[in-house]
C-alpha cells in the first residue's frame, strides 16, 4: 500500500470523526432537554419558614382522580412506550432496569420479591393509589428522594392521567375508579 492510500485512509477516519463532532452539536441545538421540576412533599420544617422560591409540593400537583374516567387509554399507551426501555407491562413479564409494572395500580410499593429496589422506595410503606403513582410520574425524585429511577418525569397533566388510566388496566383485576 502507496502513501497515497495510506491518507485517504486516515482522511475518511478524520472526516468520520468530524461529521459525529458535527452532528452532535446539530444535534443539541434542534432537540430541547426539559429541565427537571422536583416535586416534594412539604416537611414541618418547610410549613414554618415563610420561603417564597417557586418549589412544586406535592400539594401543588394537580390530582388525576376525577380526571381518569375520562383518560384516554389509547394515548395512555403511547406514553407507556416511553417506558418500555426499563419497564415491562405484560403478566409474568420480567423485570428490566426497572421492575414489571403489571398489576401495579393499589399494589404494595416494592412489591416484587427479588427486585433491588432503592431503600428510598421500600422505606415508603405506600400502596401505588392514583395519587400516588401522579406524584412519582410528575418527579420520580421528589417522590422518594434517592430512588435509583433517573427518569426526569411526565410533567403534563393529561399524560399522567391517560399513562395512569392505562396502568389500571394493566391487571386481571383493575381496581375501580375513584368516585368523582
Amino acid at each position: 500500500m502507496n502513501s497515497f492510500d495510506m491518507n485517504k485512509i486516515a482522511a475518511a477516519f478524520l472526516l468520520a470523526g468530524l461529521t459525529v463532532m458535527v452532528s452532535m452539536q446539530v444535534g443539541k441545538l434542534l432537540v430541547h432537554t426539559p429541565t427537571v421540576v422536583a416535586a416534594t412533599t412539604p416537611t414541618e420544617s418547610d410549613s414554618n419558614t415563610n420561603n417564597n422560591a417557586p418549589n412544586t409540593t406535592a400539594s401543588e400537583i394537580e390530582p388525576v382522580s376525577a380526571l381518569l374516567a375520562k383518560a384516554d387509554i389509547a394515548a395512555g399507551e403511547a406514553v407507556a412506550k416511553r417506558c418500555t426501555s426499563c419497564h415491562t407491562f405484560t403478566k409474568g413479564g420480567a423485570n428490566k432496569i426497572g421492575p414489571n409494572l403489571w398489576n401495579i395500580v393499589n399494589n404494595k410499593v416494592g412489591h416484587i420479591d427479588g427486585f433491588a429496589y432503592s431503600q428510598a422506595l421500600l422505606g415508603l410503606n405506600k400502596n401505588w393509589g392514583y395519587e400516588e403513582l401522579n406524584q412519582f410520574l410528575f418527579s420520580p425524585k421528589g417522590f422518594a428522594g434517592n430512588t435509583k429511577m433517573s427518569f426526569a418525569g411526565i410533567k403534563k397533566l393529561q399524560e399522567r392521567v391517560n399513562l395512569i388510566a392505562w396502568l389500571r388496566l394493566q391487571s386481571d383485576n383493575p381496581p375501580p375508579l375513584p368516585a368523582p
